[in-house]
């Protein structure tokens, strides 16, 4: 085969694109189905795989496109070592500094200091005093609930919902946090989301795709969820322009820019302002089924940049 009939074969063939998933969660992610779907429309070729099966030649893959690695958050250091070996060989998506900045919620913090309007909260660090941080907390937003959650967790596990007069319950809840080495995040609850839930606002390339609402997941008292993820309530939504205006401003302050996925969960403040509760950059459900045209979007995103 000469040069020019090499270059023709080579552009012809179709993208190669890994969607990465974990054990756990086969047959969970709703959005597979539509997304290879969309994928095979397209013409490209797709493999569900593990992003922990040692098996897997990443090499081979135009594309490692992550979707429901929902197990990262107790397996972080060794997630990101893998995400660090698989972005030396081809493509990840989304690239590796935007998944090492977006799975710990400490961005939180960066944000808010840009000007993006963020749920309250505190951070609390291993080796410092629970019940001092949980004082600080309840004294400057005097709140009559708080959730605790780990600044690293996924799928709203190990994260509870407290009401502010049982103290001793939230001291207890950090206590065992920090104990295991994690960093806690503790932020007043918003009562807004018990009625309107949360508005999830979706992106692709810095673009507005769709939104969808999600119902509360935390009920007062409730012990955390013990499964891969808390089940959710979900329907399609027409954001509020204000709802808007935040997804926009907050995809604008990731560094490096808008990647190519992007999900904003918001939720309204005691005035009715949006906030954001956080941003979802690593493996977020996208909720195709709530979005016509939405994975056949998504899809030739991806493949664009696999053409690039």
């Amino acid at each position: 085969m000469n040069e020019r009939a090499t270059v023709r074969a080579t552009a012809a063939r179709p993208q190669r694109i890994a969607l990465v998933t974990t054990r756990a969660a086969h047959g969970l992610d709703e959005d597979m189905p539509p997304l290879e779907a969309a994928f095979a429309a397209a013409g490209a070729r797709t493999a569900v795989v593990d992003w922990d099966d040692p098996q897997v030649r990443w090499e081979g893959f135009d594309s490692v496109l992550l979707r429901s690695s929902w197990d990262y958050a107790e397996r972080r250091n060794e997630f990101l070592a893998w995400a660090e070996r698989v972005a030396a060989c081809t493509r990840l998506l989304n690239p590796l500094p935007v998944v090492r900045w977006s799975t710990d919620k400490h961005y939180l913090a960066e944000l808010a200091a840009q000007g993006v309007p963020t749920v309250p909260g505190e951070f609390v660090e291993p080796g410092h005093d629970a019940a001092a941080a949980v004082a600080a907390l309840l004294a400057r937003h005097a709140p009559h609930e708080v959730v605790v959650k780990p600044a690293i967790g996924a799928g709203s596990r190990d994260a509870q919902r407290h009401e502010a007069t049982q103290r001793a319950g939230i001291v207890a809840h950090v206590a065992r946090l920090l104990a295991q080495g994690r960093s806690v995040l503790v932020q007043p609850y918003l009562a807004s989301v018990d009625d309107a839930g949360e508005t999830a606002l979706v992106y692709f390339e810095g673009a507005y795709s769709h939104a969808v609402r999600k119902g509360p997941l935390l009920t007062t008292g409730a012990g955390a969820t013990a499964q891969l993820f808390a089940p959710e309530e979900i329907t399609a939504r027409v954001p509020g322009g204000d709802e808007s205006e935040v997804g926009t401003r907050a995809v604008a302050a990731i560094p490096g820019g808008p990647p190519l996925y992007a999900r904003v969960d918001l939720i309204r403040d005691a005035a009715g302002a949006p906030r954001l509760l956080e941003l979802e950059l690593a493996e977020p459900s996208l909720f195709f089924d709530h979005a016509p045209g939405s994975a056949q979007r998504f899809a030739a995103a991806v493949l664009a940049r696999g053409a690039g």
